[in-house]
């Protein structure tokens, strides 16, 4: 039996693989994400709701990559 993954483990593992909408929408569901907060947050809207990112003038892809970048420096 193998002892259960941790969360933030599970985050590294997603953007290991590339898989980088798992890790964003896992990642937004801590509690404590400190100055990374709204980038996190602003991706995951980017890849749930685009339009309405664009109706509030926020490009998606520049969102997603400000995200992936904050995961980086986060969870790395």
């Amino acid at each position: 039996m193998t002892a259960p993954q941790s969360k933030s483990s599970l985050v590294r593992e997603h953007m290991a693989a590339g898989r980088w909408a798992e890790a964003v929408r896992l990642a937004a569901s801590f509690p404590r994400l400190d100055k990374h907060r709204t980038a996190i947050l602003d991706a995951r809207t980017a890849y749930t709701n685009p339009r309405w990112l664009a109706q509030l003038g926020i490009d998606p892809e520049t969102a997603k990559e400000a995200g992936h970048a904050a995961l980086r420096e986060r969870f790395a």
